[in-house]
């Protein structure tokens, strides 16, 4: 089920149309993309909010500084070395 999300601005937006289809669009993207910035929603729920590939997310995730993988330091040292062994061999 679709949801709506209303926003309030404190003064009136200016007169025409402001709101048009790619505003709505960018503003979309900008609350998908926070809420996966604070870890809200998987990469692939964000894909799919926003109707777009995983490749493409990952661009747009690149182009906001978002990392595609966030590890906790002691996970990638384990992740590091476990790459370190396999390519020793």
């Amino acid at each position: 089920m679709p949801k709506q999300i209303i926003l309030e601005f404190p003064v009136k937006l200016p007169e025409g149309d402001v709101l048009d289809k790619r505003t709505l669009e960018k503003g979309k993207e900008a609350i998908v993309i926070e809420l996966l910035r604070e870890g809200k929603i998987s990469q692939g729920k964000a894909a799919e909010l926003l109707e777009i590939s995983r490749g493409d997310l990952f661009d747009l995730m690149a182009k906001h500084d978002i990392p595609m993988a966030d590890f906790p330091p002691e996970e990638l040292k384990r992740q590091v070395e476990y790459a370190e062994k396999k390519g020793k061999k």
